[in-house]
């Protein structure tokens, strides 16, 4: 039933976010009509995290699930010094239990964090369809 996951970014300037994640980051887009491209994203996975019921986004009077977007690594310095290469100065980097965080500017001003997990990842699991 369930074969996929698309996420929403909301942002100030999707045109200019839009070009980053092409042809900064070099992920793949199909346009879905009028310029709006859809991006192919790496294997994912998800952590459900509590959060305080006021701070929940709402629709049609529904509570929304709020997501933060990290993009993961195997090796955050040398993933900072490749965008760096490409005029991308990340965030400064932290070390938290679960890994080492920093984050990556986009043009809209927003912030996409990145991190290089030290905790084992669900990403060579396979992932579970509900039927």
């Amino acid at each position: 039933m369930v074969n996929g996951v698309h996420i929403l970014i909301y942002t100030a300037d999707p045109e200019a976010d839009r070009a980053f994640m092409r042809d900064v980051l070099g992920f793949a887009a199909v346009d879905a009509g009028h310029g709006w491209l859809i991006f192919a994203l790496p294997p994912a996975e998800a952590a459900f995290h509590p959060v305080d019921d006021d701070a929940a986004a709402r629709q049609h009077g529904d509570a929304l699930l709020r997501a933060d977007v990290y993009l993961m690594c195997q090796d955050l310095r040398a993933t900072i010094a490749a965008l760096a290469a490409k005029g991308v100065t990340c965030g400064e980097t932290a070390t938290e239990r679960w890994g080492i965080r920093t984050t990556i500017p986009l043009p809209s001003g927003g912030r996409v964090g990145l991190y290089q997990p030290t905790h084992e990842t669900a990403l060579h699991l396979a992932a579970r369809h509900v039927t």
